[in-house]
C-alpha cells in the first residue's frame, strides 16, 4: 500500500466519522455557507505571476516544514504579496492542518482559498462550502471518472471553483470535462516523491485551452516560473518554498518582488 492509498484509506473512516458528528444541515446552515466565492481561475487569467502560495505545516515526505508560524499571519503576508490565491492543507493526520485554519485564513484575507484535502464524497465539498472555500481540489489519482465528473458538477452547483490535479497522461486523458475550470499537473511522482518540472511541460500541449493550466510542487524560483510560463501555464502552486522560511509571508513578498 503506497502513502496515497493510506490516506485516502484513513480519509473514508473520517467522513464517516464526521458524517455521524456534524449532519450536512448543519453545515448549510453555516454563515460562510452562503457568502459569494470568488473565482481563482479568473484570478489567475487575469494576473502576470498566478502564484497559488500554501500554508502547509508538515507532509509525508517531509516530517515537520513549519509549525510556529499562524494561519492568519501567513495568509496576511500571501495576500500583501499580491498572491493570486492561497491553498491551505485540512489534512490533520498527514499534514497537520485543520478546517479551523480555514476559518481563520478566511476571517483574515479576501483573496480566493482553495480547500487542499484528498476529496473523496460530496460531504467534503458542504464542508469547504461552509468553511468559506472558493475553490476546492480533486485528484484524479484517486477518483475515478464518474466521481471526477459528479464531484465537479456538485462543486460548481454550489459555486465552487474546481482545480483537478493529475501526474500522468492516462490521469488527463480521463479527467477532461467541462465541469472543470483548472487542470493542475502536480511535478511530484506521488509513489516516490520526486520532483521534476518536465511532466508539466509534457502534458502542456494536451490540455485544451479552454482549462488555466496549473503546475504544482517543486517550483522554487522565478527562473522555473518563467520557464514553464511559454508552455502556457498561468498558475503556480508553491507551498514548502515559502512554508520552510521563518516568515512565509514575508518570503512570498520577496518572491513576487522578483517576479514582477
Amino acid at each position: 500500500m503506497n502513502i496515497l492509498d493510506k490516506i485516502v484509506a484513513d480519509k473514508h473512516k473520517e467522513v464517516a466519522l464526521k458524517k455521524n458528528l456534524i449532519p450536512i444541515q448543519q453545515l448549510e446552515k453555516s454563515v460562510l455557507f452562503e457568502q459569494e466565492t470568488v473565482s481563482l481561475a479568473n484570478s489567475l487569467k487575469n494576473s502576470t505571476t498566478g502564484i497559488i502560495a500554501e500554508h502547509k505545516r508538515r507532509s509525508p515526505s517531509k516530517a515537520v516544514i513549519n509549525q510556529k508560524v499562524s494561519v492568519q499571519d501567513v495568509a496576511k503576508g500571501y495576500e500583501t504579496a499580491g498572491a493570486c490565491g492561497m491553498s491551505i492543507l485540512t489534512d490533520g493526520k498527514y499534514f497537520g492542518g485543520s478546517l479551523d485554519d480555514f476559518l481563520l485564513a478566511r476571517a483574515a484575507v479576501n483573496i480566493p482559498l482553495l480547500r487542499k484535502e484528498f476529496i473523496i464524497d460530496e460531504y467534503q465539498l458542504l464542508e469547504a462550502k461552509a468553511h468559506g472555500a472558493d475553490v476546492i481540489l480533486l485528484i484524479a489519482a484517486i477518483l475515478t471518472k464518474e466521481e471526477i465528473k459528479s464531484l465537479s458538477q456538485f462543486a460548481k452547483s454550489l459555486s465552487l471553483d474546481v482545480l483537478l490535479e493529475v501526474h500522468n497522461q492516462e490521469e488527463l486523458q480521463k479527467s477532461i470535462m467541462p465541469s472543470l475550470d483548472m487542470l493542475g499537473v502536480n511535478n511530484r511522482n506521488l509513489k516516490t516523491f520526486e520532483v521534476s518540472t518536465e511532466i508539466s511541460k509534457t502534458l502542456s500541449t494536451q490540455i485544451p485551452d479552454d482549462f488555466v493550466k496549473v503546475s504544482e510542487s517543486g517550483i522554487s524560483n522565478v527562473e522555473a516560473i518563467k520557464d514553464l510560463q511559454q508552455y502556457g501555464y498561468k498558475g503556480f502552486l508553491i507551498g514548502e518554498n515559502f512554508m520552510k522560511t521563518e516568515n512565509p509571508g514575508q518570503s512570498a513578498i520577496e518572491f513576487l518582488n522578483k517576479l514582477k
